[in-house]
């Protein structure tokens, strides 16, 4: 008979007075012998074309060979946008109950759109700690509102308080591949500053560090590793050697790539032999129309993409091997995917930077061709033109942010050596991100639970896919999938699917509602709305009920710029006009610093030393966007760098030693700003800033040091040598939210 101990234990020994008299009692282990590692590989922005394995001709050997060996879906679909793929994926929830109907940066004060994944959904790194599993979480996080990923914290939505043992990355949407903003587990740690270095190859060292720890010192622990990598993510870049090799490779054009890997895709038995091309894109011109500079540009941009892609899977590859050598290869369960289709996020002719985007500026090919070394180097932050982003979803229609398929039909590769006897086989069934946690589940063999460290469970909405591990033609039993992203709709359903593409600030009842059935057409070319208007109508109905289950309303189809000046919200550190820092302080991100874009007082009480020293006050961004006061050469030195056009000022005197107060003043004017210095009340230097950016970088701000230099002038982390008590950023009141929207546009329009 079970005794209840007074921690709440039902011991079924038996307790005497003494141990003569008593029987000692142990827990049964709750997972069976021999339950398999898992892992699962995320990808970003990486379409549905992308991998050879799915059609394209750039080199993934390792993820080509890991479908050679497992399973490949054809049918697989996520939410079309990085944050709420991955709250999906790791909780078999759809995204809108789970709070993150977009990147986790927002919070629209809807309970759709809270940045964060709730209790009531725990992940799959909660449910198989409990089950005994070692639990590891490396790459891109996203998944916790960004204004709380500073080193105060909340922490409860960090990889560590969402189930995972050991986190190693960085919690943003996208890093510098040169010099990323790293955590380790719970706090910030500097990037290695060495040649050759490379966040994916960083990123794989350490998984693979945290599973050699413990399948050397307890290796009967089973593990589950999340690794999710930057790439594909902007900004492109790779190692020189990787850039090199793909010179000239793309010359032909996107026209040509989309042909030769349409005709891959139908002979590797990818898409149907019927399989229409989807005509171009809005916006997308055909290749022997644009010019010499167009052309020039948009092929060193690729290049830089397959540079990449071909990079990461090196590291997928390095893994691989790793786990084979180590003896835990046959008895995992290896799963890669992307987060949605490829990005649109570079616009019609591509980005040197992709902060240009975000600040609604277009790229011009005809100045951009003069920098085409850098691009893929730490002197860019690019993405490729919407042409080739269509190659990379081809067959598909748009991109990812859209629901069509473009936007959210993406690779899927499952290995498993001991639990899948298939070998390079297809699967076609329709199947979700929200399947992938039954599935692995299922796989490991536990039941979703009903509560979770103290939490009443949300019901899972997604549905193992291990009876497609061995059959062909396995019936899948899930319902209808809805699709919901910034407007655009989409709703699947017995074959069927209705999906409309939604132009921002237009009515919602306006949108065009199309039809397809996806059994007889791939790629959504056939619209069959105007024939089958009662099936259209049904469907229709089906995404509003879909929609009330799920708690998608109310529609939001504002951009992130909108969504970034929204009113300030209560707790969040921007919500205030004044800042005061007392270094030395860990590094701030983006999402917390004082904006930038309204102009900003920066005051820093310092102690300079008697031998004097030159190092970074306030650094903030990176060389491809930022802006930097520190002291060089003895003098204080401002520079603002507006994509690589550098306003710089200079101080007109040294730096004497001893106690000062530095005034740095940024005053809008229009579009631009004048910058002035002041020492202890006097000014030494005064410049005007053409233009100011409303986003400065994804990457954040540093005091006394910097994590990644704006200029040639310094190389990270650049300390500075003297005392800084204290640093005071004040900041204008932010307009109404009412003035913020209706003005939006127009700023955008005159930068």
């Amino acid at each position: 008979m079970a005794v209840k101990t007074p921690a709440g234990e039902d011991f079924q020994g038996v307790i005497g007075r003494t141990v003569a008299d008593s029987q000692p009692w142990w827990p049964a282990p709750k997972l069976k012998a021999g339950a398999p590692d898992v892992v699962i590989v995320v990808l970003d922005d990486t379409g549905f074309a992308h991998l050879g394995c799915y059609g394209s001709t750039i080199a993934t050997p390792n993820m080509d060979r890991l479908a050679a060996g497992g399973l490949r879906f054809t049918g697989f679909h996520t939410t079309a946008l990085c944050s709420p793929t991955r709250a999906c994926l790791l909780t078999g929830r759809n995204h809108h109950a789970v709070g993150m109907r977009a990147v986790s940066n927002m919070d629209t004060g809807f309970p759709n759109m809270r940045g964060s994944i709730p209790k009531s959904a725990a992940t799959l790194a909660e449910i198989l700690r409990e089950q005994g599993y070692a639990t590891f979480a490396a790459g891109k996080w996203h998944m916790a509102p960004m204004h709380e990923c500073t080193a105060a914290g909340p922490f409860h939505n960090w990889p560590l308080q969402k189930g995972f043992d050991r986190y190693y990355g960085f919690l943003q949407g996208e890093t510098d591949q040169f010099h990323p903003e790293l955590t380790h587990d719970n706090h910030f740690v500097d990037p290695p500053h060495h040649d050759g270095y490379h966040f994916s190859e960083d990123v794989t060292d350490r998984a693979m560090g945290m599973i050699r720890d413990v399948t050397s010192l307890v290796p009967e622990r089973p593990f589950f590793l999340y690794l999710a990598f930057g790439a594909m993510h902007s900004p492109h870049q790779a190692p020189a050697e990787y850039l090199k090799k793909w010179r000239g490779k793309f010359d032909a054009g996107w026209d040509a790539a989309r042909e030769e890997w349409f005709a891959r895709q139908k002979a590797m038995g990818i898409v149907p032999t019927d399989t229409q091309l989807a005509p171009h894109n809005p916006g997308v011109k055909p290749w022997d129309q644009l010019s010499a500079n167009e052309k020039a540009f948009a092929c060193r941009l690729q290049e830089a993409f397959a540079a990449m892609l071909e990079h990461t899977d090196t590291q997928v590859g390095r893994l691989i091997e790793f786990l084979q050598r180590i003896g835990r290869w046959d008895n995992t369960l290896f799963v890669l995917l992307s987060d949605n289709g490829a990005s649109q996020e570079g616009g019609a002719t591509g980005v040197l930077d992709e902060m240009k985007w975000f600040n609604g500026m277009r790229e011009n090919p005809d100045e951009a061709v003069r920098r085409l070394d850098d691009i893929g180097g730490p002197d860019s932050h690019c993405n490729i033109p919407w042409g080739w982003a269509q190659a990379g979803n081809t067959p598909l229609k748009w991109y990812k942010q859209n629901t069509h398929g473009g936007g959210v039909r993406d690779p899927l590769i499952v290995s498993w050596p001991a639990g899948v006897a298939a070998r390079g086989e297809l699967r076609r069934q329709f199947c979700h991100a929200i399947d992938i946690a039954p599935t692995v589940l299922d796989a490991v063999g536990v039941a979703a639970p009903d509560v979770v460290g103290g939490a009443p469970q949300m019901p899972v909405h997604g549905v193992s896919l291990k009876a497609a591990f061995g059959e062909p033609d396995a019936k899948i039993e899930r319902g209808t999938q809805y699709f919901e992203m910034l407007g655009h709709r989409g709703v699947v359903q017995d074959g069927w699917k209705a999906v409309t593409h939604h132009e921002p600030g237009t009515p919602f009842d306006d949108d065009r509602w199309e039809l397809y059935r996806l059994s007889e057409d791939f790629s959504e070319c056939v619209d069959l709305a105007e024939g089958h208007p009662d099936k259209l109508k049904a469907l229709v109905e089906a995404w509003w009920e879909e929609a009330e289950r799920h708690g998608v309303l109310p529609l939001d189809d504002r951009n992130a710029a909108q969504l970034f000046r929204t009113a300030p919200r209560p707790g969040r550190p921007t919500s205030r006009t004044r800042f005061v820092y007392r270094p030395p302080i860990s590094h701030i991100v983006a999402d917390a610093c004082p904006t930038a874009a309204r102009g900003w007082t920066t005051t820093i009480d310092l102690t300079h030393p008697e031998a004097g020293g030159d190092g970074a006050l306030v650094a903030r961004g990176s060389r491809n966007s930022g802006y930097a006061l520190y002291v060089k050469d003895g003098r204080l030195t401002f520079d603002y760098n507006f994509f690589h056009e550098h306003t710089r000022l200079v101080a007109g005197e040294a730096l004497t030693p001893g106690r000062h107060r530095v005034e740095l003043k940024v005053d809008r004017q229009d579009v631009g700003a004048q910058a002035e210095i002041f020492v202890d009340g006097r000014k030494t230097g005064e410049a005007a800033i053409p233009r100011l950016m409303f986003m400065v970088s994804s990457t954040g701000m540093d005091l006394g040091r910097s994590l990644a230099p704006v200029n040639d002038d310094y190389h990270a982390p650049f300390a500075y040598p003297g005392r800084i008590d204290e640093v005071v950023f004040e900041v204008p009141q932010a307009r109404p939210p009412g003035e913020t929207r209706a003005n939006v546009r127009a700023e955008m329009a005159r930068q």
